[in-house]
């Protein structure tokens, strides 16, 4: 099965994931690790990326609202507008310590801190 080009608009999650996250100041902020999804609605809810890695080890994952990014098919990549300063100051998780994603609390936390309501 051929594996439709990057650039289009529909796509499988495994097209998503591993694909860069850079701000408009062209920085790498990191990558997609995963795709999170309100089964009942069908709607994506969060992609998680993955920042700070080096060689793999160390790092720190943020769920980020499917709305605060966007694709951008001449970068081949995903934009946050967010400097890294500010991505530094995101709540986050790690690989062993997943956020309750149904928790209210957290869920609007997340949306406080990306304005996305």
């Amino acid at each position: 099965m051929e594996t439709p080009a990057r650039t289009k608009s529909i796509v499988r999650a495994d097209d998503v994931i591993g694909v860069k996250v850079i701000n408009n100041a062209q920085e790498n902020l990191g990558k997609i690790y995963e795709i999170v999804l309100d089964k009942v609605s069908g709607q994506v809810k969060y992609v998680v990326l993955e920042s700070g890695t080096f060689l793999g080890l160390g790092g720190k994952l943020f769920a980020l609202p499917w709305n605060s990014i966007h694709y951008d098919p001449e970068e081949e990549a995903f934009r946050l507008n967010m400097s890294k300063s500010q991505l530094e100051k995101a709540p986050g998780f790690d690989k062993n310590n997943w956020p309750e994603w149904s928790n209210e609390t957290w869920g609007k936390s997340i949306s406080d801190f990306y304005n996305q309501y």
